[in-house]
């Protein structure tokens, strides 16, 4: 295959092969490169002192990057002013050689350079699988808290319906009973308090719009109050972990003939699921 010279090189192969046409045939080359006695090879005999006595220049050499192309276009412009045909026949295969062997680094580059991309992809998959892992067993490891702290919560609100109906029936009525009853409430506040802030609140339920993802309707009833689907009775007590049902309000609906909506007879509610007053908690002593 013919290798690819600067345009000043190709014209100096064409005048020194019209001068010299009449020169002795050049002679094969083996296993190194062998240039002649002649004068024009000083520059090469002076770069590569190593050369032996029948001036063969060794491929371990060339190996080592001795002969650099640099080098050898200097010895082929000599070579080309003295004519010597041998020399620069020489000079060309190993031109040549440099090319092909340009050519071989420039091949292993791009599989190199092929192979870290191919790598740099390959880390980039990997480590959006691992980010989507960490996310996935972050949002399975809250899940599995919140449904523990929900299944303890949900086992507590029996003691608040309890609390609730202690409240109802018992009427303290001598000091001995009034104390009792206020060490009662005060546990029975600290209990509220500890499942307040755990973002356990209370459903709104009378005056408030029915609302089937927290209330439970039991049944209508006429009102002369309440307009048509406002709640008019609360028949026990709904409950919410955050924006999470515990346990739907059980509660009548009015059947229509009043006049309050539901926003006229709860002003302050911020919504469905804002807060109302825990069971009994008006009486409940202050710390």
């Amino acid at each position: 295959m013919a290798a690819s010279f600067p345009n000043h090189i190709v014209s100096s192969f064409a005048v020194t092969r019209s001068c010299v046409a009449q020169a002795p045939a050049v002679r094969s080359l083996g296993a190194s490169v062998s240039f002649p006695r002649s004068p024009s090879c000083w520059f090469l005999r002076r770069q590569f002192p190593g050369l032996s006595s029948d001036r063969r220049f060794p491929k371990a050499s060339l190996k080592k990057g001795e002969a650099t192309l640099k080098f050898l276009i200097q010895a082929y412009r000599e070579a080309i002013l003295s004519g010597d045909m041998e020399s620069i026949t020489s000079i060309e295969l190993e031109i040549r050689a440099l090319e092909k062997k340009r050519d071989e680094l420039a091949g292993q580059v791009k599989e190199m350079t092929t192979e870290i991309t191919t790598g740099k992809e390959k880390f980039l998959r990997l480590n959006a699988d691992f980010e989507n892992f960490r996310k996935r067993s972050e949002k399975d490891r809250l899940s599995f808290t919140s449904n523990i702290q929900r299944d303890v919560i949900e086992s507590l609100l029996p003691i608040v319906d309890s609390f609730e109906r202690s409240r109802q029936q018992l009427k303290p009525e001598t000091e001995k009973e009034k104390k009792i009853d206020t060490s009662y409430q005060g546990i029975y506040k600290q209990f509220v308090e500890i499942l307040r802030s755990l973002r356990v609140a209370v459903v709104q339920t009378v005056g408030s719009q029915f609302d089937p993802s927290i209330h439970e309707a039991v049944g209508r009833v006429e009102s002369q109050k309440f307009k048509e689907g406002v709640v008019v009775e609360e028949i026990s007590r709904g409950f919410v972990l955050g924006d999470r049902v515990l346990r739907p309000a059980k509660v009548r609906v009015s059947a229509g003939a009043g006049t309050v909506a539901a926003n006229d007879a709860n002003p302050d509610a911020e919504g469905p699921t804002a807060e109302a007053a825990w069971p009994g908690e008006d009486s409940l002593p202050a710390q």
